[in-house]
């Protein structure tokens, strides 16, 4: 049993997901150069529109964990899960995660965050 509400393990959860996303994106932007896409411009403008927003997210959720003195560290990883050690007001938990579930809620962000840029597009 977790003694850290809701709200603050969605923000611990965000600082795990958020750089997995950002690692994405790099990688995503890599791909897009190298691509024989007739204009690149229009997708890489996207990917690094959507990049901005993801950075900018994991700062403030940074601010909010440093403020509220939580402390989120890789413990160690392997073939099927990886385990994180929570440190919240004086208490420390450890939980394990399911790699294939990392890689399922990050391709669920990576999916919000275009669509959420597909409905707010730039003004021509």
């Amino acid at each position: 049993m977790t003694r850290i509400p809701e709200d603050d393990r969605n923000m611990i959860e965000k600082v795990i997901y958020l750089p997995m996303v950002i690692t994405v994106l790099n990688r995503d932007l890599k791909v897009i150069e190298i691509s024989p896409f007739k204009l690149k411009r229009p997708y890489s403008e996207l990917v690094e529109h959507v990049l901005k927003a993801v950075q900018e997210e994991l700062a403030e959720v940074r601010r909010y964990l440093r403020k509220e003195n939580i402390k989120v560290s890789e413990m160690k990883r392997d073939e099927s899960f990886t385990m994180y050690c929570f440190l919240y007001k004086g208490y420390e938990e450890h939980h394990n995660y399911f790699n294939p579930r990392l890689r399922n809620k990050t391709e669920d962000l990576l999916c919000n965050y275009f669509f959420e840029r597909s409905h707010h597009p730039k003004k021509i």
